[in-house]
């Protein structure tokens, strides 16, 4: 009995180690290139309402139509595993192969182009709430997983974007300020109840959670805090277009034609300490185009991209890494540059599909401590787009269900 107790005892710590993990998401291994994951607008990161549809697609350049299979698992609001059964979130089955898929046309760099779109014909969502779609070989292994979110509309959000008032940070923060109205819903006890989280250009990693509303007016939670809803301001992305591999723009400098085509950037200067210029970005997304074919999917080329930046005292010998969403913003080796001692300039070479990106470049020092805007800047009248989600979980519920969304950009940004 006492054997048998223990045994319990420890499967029950086996469980709790592995399934109270917060969820992160994973970065695929190098033969799998160009991640588009979209809902109904263009940003990639899938914000759906309950029923909508959503496309991922990916690259394969080993080009040997491998197998993948995807899973979709549910997520309370902290990223720890839900309670539900897969039966209770998921119409039908997942686990299923990816059917459609299809070889490049008369690339250079060949590959296989995987699309699945959800919900199809084997599976649909039936509940609200934080989820991760993971792909997988045919082995069962791991190759990437992605975020992404499901809503209803039961609520209305409604926010501005402000300078800080803090005089430390009022030309480097932005701050979110919202309400959420709650008429029509039932709300008993909200900051028990409700919960946000606020996000920067769909960036996770440095996502705002557990806020509570700073009061209530009738069915009204107002949210009007200083520091506890800011953000630093960050810069204007970096950008260049591949979408014509023979034509130079004003971002690169030259082109090559090797074994396959090699675009050049021109060196990138620091820009923290320069005046703040405003420059049209996508705040760090990348969009597939080419001029050399039709199918953007399946006929536009990969070129080898060549980027580099001065050194610097300020650097050092820390590591520098090129970032965007075309990378999930990881740093890793692939993106990660070094020194060249014959032109004093920090390199890295990426193979990249054709299209429009942008980039940036982020220090990580020897301790490991992150530095996003060393090289680029904070300054307050940055264009940036933030996304607030409200969660909701009633006594008794077995999940976090979000129950409605806001959209706020600093375009306009007030005192």
């Amino acid at each position: 009995m006492t054997r048998f107790r223990n045994l319990l005892l420890l499967f029950a710590a086996i469980s709790n180690f592995t399934f109270g993990q917060v969820q992160q998401e994973v970065n695929p291994p190098e033969n799998i290139k160009t991640i588009v994951f979209k809902g109904p607008t263009e940003d990639q990161f899938p914000v759906i309402q309950l029923g909508e549809s959503m496309t991922l697609e990916f690259d394969d350049i080993l080009a040997n139509e491998q197998d993948y299979y995807y899973k979709i698992t549910h997520y309370d609001y902290d990223w720890t595993p839900s309670q539900l059964l897969k039966s209770q979130y998921l119409s039908g089955a997942d686990n299923q192969r990816i059917i459609d898929y299809e070889n490049s046309y008369t690339t250079l760099q060949p590959y296989s182009n995987y699309r699945l779109t959800i919900p199809n014909e084997n599976v649909k969502l039936k509940v609200t709430g934080n989820y991760v779609l993971e792909i997988h070989n045919s082995y069962g292994d791991l190759q990437f997983s992605r975020r992404f979110v499901v809503y209803r509309n039961a609520v209305n959000v409604g926010g501005t974007v402000k300078r800080s008032r803090d005089f430390e940070y009022i030309n480097t923060k932005q701050v979110v300020q919202f309400n959420i109205n709650t008429a029509g819903y039932n709300v008993v006890n909200p900051k028990r109840e409700v919960k946000i989280a606020i996000l920067q250009n769909h960036h996770w990693p440095t996502a705002l959670f557990n806020i509570k509303p700073q009061f209530t007016i009738g069915s009204e939670l107002v949210y009007k805090y200083n520091e506890e809803t800011s953000f630093y301001g960050g810069n204007e992305y970096l950008n260049f277009d591949t979408k014509d591999l023979r034509s130079p723009t004003f971002a690169i400098s030259n082109i090559e034609m090797r074994e396959v085509y090699h675009h050049h950037l021109f060196t990138n200067e620091y820009r923290y300490d320069r005046e703040y210029t405003y420059f049209p970005d996508i705040n760090g997304d990348f969009v597939i185009r080419t001029l050399q074919g039709e199918d953007v999917s399946r006929e536009a080329e990969y070129s080898k991209v060549h980027f580099s930046l001065p050194y610097s005292n300020m650097i050092g010998l820390d590591n520098v890494y090129v970032i965007g969403k075309f990378n999930n913003y990881a740093l890793q080796e692939e993106n990660k540059m070094t020194f060249n001692q014959e032109n004093g300039k920090f390199e890295t070479t990426l193979l990249m599909k054709q299209g429009f990106y942008n980039y940036k470049y982020v220090v990580q020092k020897e301790d490991g401590t992150i530095l996003p805007n060393l090289v680029s800047g904070n300054f307050h009248f940055t264009e940036n787009n933030y996304l607030i989600l409200v969660y909701y979980r009633d006594f008794g519920d077995m999940y976090d269900s979000i129950i409605g969304i806001g959209s706020v950009n600093s375009r306009n940004i007030s005192n």
